[in-house]
């Protein structure tokens, strides 16, 4: 088996996601404690199954569970676009922050729009200054293009994941990027996966994948029929799924000694 290139999945897998998203909620928390007396530990459970709940009954929910945008990323994205389905997003996006803080205020007797707002516009500013690498996320991506082309797959709105790898620096070691919302269709379907190979100019078969989600990333690379599989087992953010990865890595470095064992 001669691999030619690895595609890596974004969030959790070379830049971390959930981990600073709570970061950035427990912040919040402690704000709301200083503006209106709130529990932060009370406030951060309530805000997080507001947003959950509101985010799955919202009338964008079709879309954003069909690009992979996430109920956190609906928190601070900006969704920037001219499609009909980015425009709905970005309007019901900006009620939709305040409904969640509102919300997990109103669970504790408080009622304050202005509160509200502020920690809407508290929690943007602290998830993008939060921003940060998986560990040897840089190293594994060098180690791996001195040999094989490298290229990144992420689901996710253009603009919030156009920003996330602009402010991870990692941009300038892809071979190339798609992203799912600007693709129109995000994984686990394989036609991204494909539309993606085309431009690499690499066959399904000589081609890796290397993900944290079984459901989006793992699932997605066995449907196009990739080479391998190799799942990210991110300690925290695991998930309970019947898809079999073909390899599974609990760190980035382990995954250059990996690909280099398939030829």
């Amino acid at each position: 088996m001669v691999i030619e290139a690895i595609l890596f999945d974004l969030d959790d897998t070379l830049i971390v996601d959930e981990a600073v998203s709570m970061e950035a909620m427990k912040s919040t928390a402690d704000f709301a404690a200083k503006l209106a007396g709130v529990s932060a530990p009370l406030f951060v459970e309530q805000a997080r199954k507001t947003g959950a709940a509101l985010w799955r009954e919202g009338a964008c929910h079709a879309y954003t569970k069909s690009i992979g945008i996430s109920f956190n990323e609906c928190l601070w994205g900006e969704f920037h676009g001219e499609t009909p389905e980015l425009q709905a997003l970005r309007a019901w996006a900006l009620d939709y922050r305040e409904a969640v803080f509102a919300g997990a205020l109103r669970a504790q007797e408080v009622s304050d729009e202005d509160v509200a707002e502020q920690l809407a516009e508290h929690f943007s500013t602290v998830r993008r200054q939060l921003q940060r690498l998986m560990p040897d996320a840089v190293e594994t991506l060098v180690r791996l293009k001195a040999n094989h082309k490298v290229a990144l797959l992420t689901n996710g709105a253009p603009d919030l994941q156009r920003e996330k790898i602009a402010a991870s620096g990692l941009g300038k070691h892809f071979d190339a990027i798609a992203v799912s919302g600007e693709r129109g269709i995000g994984k686990p379907r394989p036609e991204i996966f494909h539309l993606l190979l085309k431009d690499l100019g690499v066959a399904p078969g000589a081609a890796v994948m290397v993900g944290n989600s079984l459901e989006r990333d793992i699932a997605g690379a066995l449907n196009a029929e990739l080479a391998a599989a190799i799942w990210l087992q991110v300690p925290g953010s695991e998930e309970h799924d019947d898809v079999k990865p073909h390899h599974t890595v609990r760190g980035l470095h382990e995954v250059p000694p990996l690909v280099e064992a398939m030829a």
